[in-house]
């Protein structure tokens, strides 16, 4: 049968099922087939909590959305053009994000009385008329790959559950994506079972086939490559993209590193990632808690290592008190917090930005520290190497905020050449710098930077004295003197605002914006995506983002000055917006929502646009 071929521009896609029918599984595959044919990507995991939630229910449904395109884009979409439902549950749990129009593809044999009775169908939505303003693609998609693997020497158990790969091998036929990277995967998966190999091979080549003889899918769709600078492409998570960036920091200073991590959702997967690159002088220990994980990379920092730990909200609360210590102590120490729905455990699983008070001021005392965000999925590997760099260079502790959004999203990554790194390198202390010519001072600070000495325990001549006690200026010594105390809570202070960050930029194409749009973080991509779009609308309007947090690069204030309005966008209720609002007196406004998904850039569109034109 011949096949009309149409030509998109665009595609969203969205995967949907229990939590143990593989959605990650096979969204990552057909993100991982459409990068390889070079169409920039976007993707939005989202999965329930419990490791297997019940069965068949709402709270269990996981899905696995991928946007893809011949253009730049800047999110995962605001609305799926193909849903693909694997029982009920997945279809009422995602049918009100569909526009009208939408292909569906239902697999039929989930709707039974009881599987429709568990999400309150009290009716078949596919027989009462209630999807009449979509395409629906009704495919028994158990049944057939039961079928198909009939003759394979599997159980019937191990054959239902191949039904995610018939589902991909369809998807992959109805958009034309190269197949073969996922049989050399599934050739790697199962390696130790031959018959799971060929079972779920064969399982992939029959949804393939099905959509090529079938008569329901009549028109198959192309989505050419998206034109980007030359280079090595590889599709890349957050996660990972941060774990790679701690590898480079560790290259580029030439120093062992020391991941002290307690496994926590959403940040596991860096510590999963480091643990494979022993080669590169990658220490990783998983620590029984977040406060022994967090004692111990500061230890390893005193050590002269690169010392990191890793974490989400609430393990970031624990790590408090330890890291009021390396202000005090004035160690290099890297601290990854990917943002989680909170407070307490939360929603372990959903995005949220509510960390940044933490971040800024979540410790006992003056103890100011640096914090920076990534705005991206392949920006963590280059928010990993400045968290880094800002940390070796100031002798400070430094929080990195990404979240769930960034770190479990993907995109494709140019890989940078090695040489085009910043050099990290470090000179340890190793002779006296008194003006005696024989003590050491270990608060004899660096005029440009105000960093102290940094002198490995074991060398000649430099012992010095450590904890969390006040230090006297210079050398160091216990000191309750009220003056000295300003002095050094002042100092570290001007420390961290020492710190040399880029000036903020300013995406402002016309020039004559009156209304400016300051991000920070994962709000990167709605905000880009909105502003693009009232741009084409003939709308002016300003975009700017903010990585570092503290210190805030100087030309802030100015940037706000310009505009007549600047509005804020943030997963919390506000927590920037009340910064900028107390130290540049601007009065911005908020756009706040915690719902535990990110922006679309459809409701920022609609919110910045009644900016505008009231502005």
């Amino acid at each position: 049968m011949t096949k009309q071929v149409r030509q998109l521009d665009r595609v969203v896609i969205r995967f949907a099922g229990d939590s143990g029918d593989g959605m990650q599984l096979t969204g990552d595959r057909f993100t991982s087939e459409t990068a390889q044919l070079g169409n920039d990507i976007s993707t939005l995991p989202n999965f329930p909590a419990e490791i297997r939630a019940p069965a068949g229910t709402l709270p269990g449904v996981s899905s696995f959305q991928v946007h893809f395109a011949d253009y730049d884009i800047l999110t995962p979409g605001d609305a799926p053009n193909v849903l693909v439902a694997m029982n009920p549950a997945a279809l009422k749990a995602n049918l009100g994000d569909l526009p009208r129009g939408a292909d569906i593809i239902v697999n039929t044999d989930e709707f039974t009385k009881r599987n429709l009775a568990k999400v309150g169908y009290t009716a078949s939505p596919l027989e009462d008329g209630s999807l009449d303003g979509y395409s629906v693609h009704p495919v028994g998609l158990t049944s057939m790959t039961v079928g198909a693997l009939a003759e394979h020497d599997v159980s019937k158990k191990d054959a239902e559950r191949a039904k995610n790969m018939f589902a991909l091998g369809l998807l992959s036929w109805m958009y034309s994506r190269p197949y073969e990277s996922t049989i050399r995967f599934l050739e790697r998966k199962f390696a130790a079972r031959p018959e799971l190999v060929s079972a779920n091979i064969a399982a992939f080549k029959a949804g393939w086939n099905f959509g090529e003889t079938t008569e329901d899918f009549g028109v198959r769709y192309e989505v050419k490559p998206a034109q980007m600078s030359p280079g090595t492409y590889r599709n890349i998570t957050g996660n990972a993209a941060l774990a790679l960036g701690i590898i480079a920091a560790g290259v580029r200073s030439k120093l062992p590193v020391f991941l002290g991590a307690y496994p926590i959702t959403p940040a596991s997967d860096i510590l999963h990632e480091l643990s494979k690159h022993k080669r590169f002088g990658i220490t990783t220990m998983q620590a029984e808690d977040e406060i022994a994980a967090i004692g111990a990379a500061l230890g390893a920092a005193y050590g002269g290592a690169l010392g990191i730990t890793t974490t989400s909200g609430p393990g970031v609360a624990l790590k408090g008190e330890t890291i009021s210590l390396a202000v005090a102590l004035e160690l290099p120490l890297v601290v990854v917090d990917v943002q989680r729905a909170g407070p307490s455990t939360g929603m372990p699983t959903k995005t949220e930005q509510a960390d940044l008070n933490m971040a800024l001021f979540g410790r006992h005392g003056e103890a100011p520290v640096a914090v920076i965000a990534p705005r991206s999925p392949s920006d963590c590997f280059h928010a990993a190497i400045e968290a880094a760099r800002i940390a070796l260079t100031h002798r400070t502790p430094v929080i990195l905020l990404s979240d769930n959004y960034v770190a479990n999203g993907s995109e494709p990554w140019l890989l940078p050449e090695v040489d085009s790194l910043p050099d990290l390198q470090v000179e340890f202390a190793t002779q006296p710098n008194g003006e005696d010519g024989s003590t050491f001072l270990p608060y004899l600070r660096d005029p440009q930077t105000l960093a102290r000495p940094w002198a490995i325990p074991g060398t000649p001549g430099l012992e010095h004295r450590i904890g969390g006690l006040e230090k006297a200026d210079k050398t160091g010594d216990i000191s309750y003197d009220p003056a000295n105390h300003d002095f050094m809570v002042r100092t570290r202070a001007a420390r961290i605002e020492a710190i040399e960050v880029p000036d903020l930029e300013v995406e402002d194409p016309d020039g004559d914006a009156r209304v400016l749009v300051l991000g920070w973080g994962s709000t990167y991509g709605p905000i880009g995506a909105a502003c693009r779009a009232l741009r084409q609308r003939g709308q002016s309007v300003a975009q700017a983002h903010l990585r570092h947090l503290s210190p805030m690069p100087g030309n802030v204030g100015e940037v706000l000055r310009r505009y007549d309005r600047v509005v804020i966008p943030e997963m919390n209720l506000g927590q920037l917006a009340h910064v900028i609002r107390a130290r540049f007196l601007v009065d911005a406004i908020p756009y706040n929502q915690v719902r535990g998904l990110p922006f679309t850039a459809a409701e920022l569109e609609t919110m910045l646009e009644e900016v505008v034109k009231n502005g």
